[in-house]
């Protein structure tokens, strides 16, 4: 239960550009209403239609502060990392706002 709150804080920080917020001119928020970007299964982003040079860096620039936190979750709640990086899947895609994209058992479909 503890390592779902923590999992479910950090995803709701996530969803508002608190720890995706960076130096890209292209907002995660701005990404996920284009259609470049999506919340993958796994608890990371993905790339999505045609993403440029600018949402690849947003992707990989997120994904690596949401590992690194995920990391964290892990090792402070002596679970293993799959275990995390999924339930934050779950939750990211939960919380995802109509119309923008997520991935699906069957690849990416909006939601």
């Amino acid at each position: 239960m503890r390592m779902q709150r923590t999992v479910m804080m950090f995803c709701m920080l996530v969803l508002w550009g608190v720890a995706g917020a960076s130096a890209w001119a292209l907002s995660l928020e701005e990404a996920k209403a284009q259609g470049v970007v999506g919340e993958k299964r796994d608890g990371y982003l993905g790339a999505v239609n045609n993403a440029n040079q600018e949402a690849l860096a947003l992707v990989q620039d997120v994904n690596q502060k949401r590992r690194d936190a995920y990391e964290g979750i892990a090792r402070r709640n002596r679970t293993n990392l799959q275990a995390v990086e999924t339930l934050a899947g779950e939750k990211a895609i939960q919380n995802t706002k109509p119309g923008n994209y997520v991935e699906g058992p069957g690849g990416w479909t909006k939601k």
